[in-house]
C-alpha cells in the first residue's frame, strides 16, 4: 500500500475524529489518502486557528487533537497553537509535510529545518524517514501526547516518503499504566497534613487533566479543607461551594492570598508552575508545600517542598484519603470567603454607558445559566475572566494561560462544538484578539455550528494600556480602527448585535444563546476599571 494509506489507517487506530488543517503540495498525498476515511478533514483560513482547534479539543477529550499543515510557511504557522498546547498540557499530535529527501540537504523552494524549529515546544517530534517505520512513529506521538502531563507531539512527513509503496500493520492502542505514590510518602504527608491548622489546597489544571474533579471535592468535604483553584483549573468546586475561596493568578496581592497568608501547609494539587508562579503565592509566609503531580515538581526557592506526591492525581488523592483526619474548618475561611463573595460581585449590577466588565461577566453568567464551555481569548478583558468568571463545572473555562496567545477565542469554540455538540459555546474575547483569527467564522458557519462570541469592544490593545498606565502612567502605540463587527458578522451569514449600554446586555446575550446561529454581542467596554483594579489591589492589605 502507499506511506500515506498507512498513516491514515494508523491515524484511524488512535480513534481520531477530525483532523484541522490546510492541504498543500508536500501534505497532497495524505490528504488523498483521507477519502473514504472516517475521519473529518476541517479545513481552516490559517494554520494557526487549526493549531488552536486541535489544542483545546485536546483539553475538552482528553485524547490528542490533530493538525495539519504543509512545508514552510504552512508548518510555522501552527506554531503558536502548539506552543499553547504546550505550555498549558494539552494534548496535540501536529502533522507537516516536508520537501523530499531527495533535496532537503540543501536550499530548496521552502525547504527549512521545521524538526529542529518544533524541537523546543514538543515534547517529541521526528521525522519519518524509512515508510515501514510509520506505525510506530504515529503510535509513539500519540502516546507521548498523553503521558504524564500531556503536551504537543510533532510528526513531519516527507512528500517522498508519503507516495512510496510500503508494507506495514497499524499496531494497538494500549492503555497508560497509572501511577500510584510511594506508600511512605503518602504516609509522611498525611502526618504534616494532621499536624497542620490551618491548610489550604492550591488545586491545578492536573485535577482536570487527570479526572480528579470529584475526587478532590470529596477530599476537601471530608477533611474540611478550603480550596483555591488556578485559572485554568476553575470549576473544580462549584461557585456556591462553602470551601470554595475561587481563583488565584493575578500578579497583584489579590483578596484571596489572604489564604495563603494564614495557612500553615500548602497542598498542591496538579499545579503547574506555569499558571501562577510560586513567588506571587508563597512569597512572605513561606509556607511548607505537599506537592501531589503526576510529576517531581519544578525547583523554586518559594516552593519549599515537605512531602511529594507523584503519581495519578485521582490515585494519589485516594490514597491520601483515608490517613488524612477531619479537621475543624479555621474560622478565618468563612470571613474570608464573605469578603470574597462582596468584592467579586459587588459590580455586577452597576449601570452605564460603555458597560463596565464586571458588568460584562455577570450577566454572560446569568444567560449562560452554569452550561455553556467559555473560550477567553488573551487581553485586558481575560484579566476579568479569570479573577470574576466562576464557572460551575471543570473544564467549563478555557484560557491560555501559559502560552498567554491571542486568537484562540473563535477557533477554540469550534472546536468545543465539535467536542460537546449539545453543549452551548461561547467566546469571550478582545476585539484586537477577534481580529486575528475571526475569518475562521466561514470555516464555523460551514460546519453548521451556532455559539456566541462576545467581543470587549476598545478598539485598542487594553491589556498593554493597563500594563503601559500602570508602569508610566500614559499610554503609546494600543489604538487600531475595527470594522463594523455587525456588518462583519452579517457577511459571513452570522448575525450581529451592537451594546452600548448596560441596561441591553443581557437581553442581547439571552438573544444569542437561543439563537440557532452564530452571534456576535459587541459590547463597548469601559475599561477605566483596570487600572482602579491595579490601585484596589496595590494597596489591599489583608484584614482578617
Amino acid at each position: 500500500m502507499k506511506a500515506s494509506d498507512l498513516f491514515v489507517r494508523c491515524l484511524e487506530q488512535e480513534n481520531v475524529n477530525y483532523i484541522f488543517g490546510i492541504p498543500g503540495e508536500e501534505n497532497t498525498d495524505l490528504v488523498d489518502s483521507l477519502i473514504g476515511s472516517n475521519i473529518e478533514f476541517i479545513v481552516v483560513h490559517h494554520e494557526q486557528a487549526a493549531a488552536f482547534m486541535a489544542d483545546v479539543y485536546g483539553r475538552l477529550t482528553g485524547k490528542p487533537g490533530v493538525c495539519l499543515a504543509t512545508l514552510g510557511p504552512g508548518a510555522t504557522n501552527l506554531l503558536t497553537g502548539i506552543g499553547d498546547a504546550y505550555l498549558d498540557y494539552a494534548p496535540v499530535v501536529a502533522i507537516t509535510g516536508q520537501a523530499g529527501l531527495e533535496r532537503i540537504h540543501k536550499e530548496s523552494h521552502q525547504a527549512v529545518d521545521i524538526v529542529g524549529v518544533f524541537e523546543e515546544i514538543t515534547k517529541w517530534n521526528q521525522q519519518i524517514r524509512v515508510p515501514h517505520t510509520i506505525p510506530e512513529i504515529i503510535r509513539k506521538a500519540f502516546k507521548t501526547a498523553v503521558l504524564d502531563k500531556p503536551g504537543a507531539t510533532h510528526i513531519e512527513l516527507p512528500e517522498d516518503i508519503a507516495m512510496t509503496d510500503t508494507e506495514g500493520e497499524v499496531l494497538p492502542v494500549t492503555p497508560i499504566p497509572i501511577s500510584r505514590p510511594a506508600e511512605e510518602e503518602v504516609k509522611k504527608a498525611a502526618e504534616i497534613i494532621n499536624k497542620a491548622k490551618k491548610p489550604i489546597i492550591l488545586a491545578g489544571n492536573g485535577v482536570i487533566r487527570d479526572g480528579a474533579t470529584e475526587m478532590l471535592r470529596e477530599f476537601a468535604e471530608s477533611k474540611n479543607i478550603p480550596v483555591v483553584n488556578t485559572f485554568m483549573a476553575k470549576g473544580v468546586l462549584p461557585s456556591d461551594h462553602p470551601l470554595t475561596l475561587y481563583t488565584v493568578g493575578m500578579q497583584a496581592k489579590d483578596y484571596v492570598l489572604c489564604g495563603f497568608d494564614r495557612a500553615d501547609v500548602i497542598i498542591t494539587v496538579g499545579y503547574d508552575f506555569v499558571e501562577y508562579l510560586p513567588k506571587y503565592w508563597n512569597d512572605e509566609a513561606m509556607n511548607p508545600i505537599v506537592h501531589l503531580d503526576t510529576l517531581p515538581a519544578e525547583v523554586d526557592a518559594y516552593y519549599p517542598i515537605e512531602s511529594e506526591l507523584v503519581g495519578d492525581v485521582k490515585e494519589t488523592l485516594k490514597a491520601l484519603h483515608s490517613d488524612v483526619e477531619k479537621k475543624e474548618l479555621w474560622p478565618e475561611v468563612k470571613q474570608l470567603k464573605s469578603q470574597l463573595v462582596e468584592k467579586l460581585h459587588a459590580s455586577d449590577e452597576v449601570s452605564g454607558s460603555p458597560v463596565k466588565p464586571q458588568r460584562i461577566i455577570a450577566d454572560l453568567k446569568k444567560a449562560e445559566k452554569g452550561e455553556a464551555i467559555v473560550i477567553s481569548d488573551v487581553g485586558a478583558h481575560k484579566m476579568w475572566v479569570a479573577r470574576m468568571y466562576q464557572p460551575e463545572k471543570p473544564n467549563h473555562t478555557i484560557i491560555s494561560n501559559g502560552w498567554a496567545s491571542m486568537g484562540i477565542a473563535v477557533p477554540g469554540a469550534i472546536a468545543a462544538k465539535l467536542a460537546n455538540p449539545d453543549k452551548p459555546a461561547v467566546a469571550v474575547t478582545g476585539d484586537g484578539g477577534f481580529l486575528m483569527n475571526g475569518v475562521e467564522l466561514a470555516t464555523a458557519k460551514r460546519l453548521g455550528l451556532a455559539f456566541v462570541i462576545v467581543i470587549f469592544h476598545d478598539a485598542k490593545y487594553g491589556l498593554i494600556e493597563w500594563k503601559q498606565l500602570n508602569k508610566y502612567d500614559r499610554a503609546n502605540a494600543i489604538e487600531f480602527t475595527d470594522p463594523n463587527f455587525l456588518t462583519f458578522a452579517e457577511s459571513f451569514g452570522c448575525k450581529g448585535i451592537r451594546v452600548k449600554h448596560s441596561d441591553d446586555l443581557l437581553p442581547a446575550l439571552e438573544e444569542a444563546f437561543s439563537s440557532d446561529n452564530i452571534v456576535i454581542v459587541d459590547v463597548d467596554v469601559d475599561y477605566s476599571e483596570n487600572v482602579e483594579l491595579s490601585k484596589t489591589l496595590g494597596d489591599y492589605i489583608c484584614k482578617l
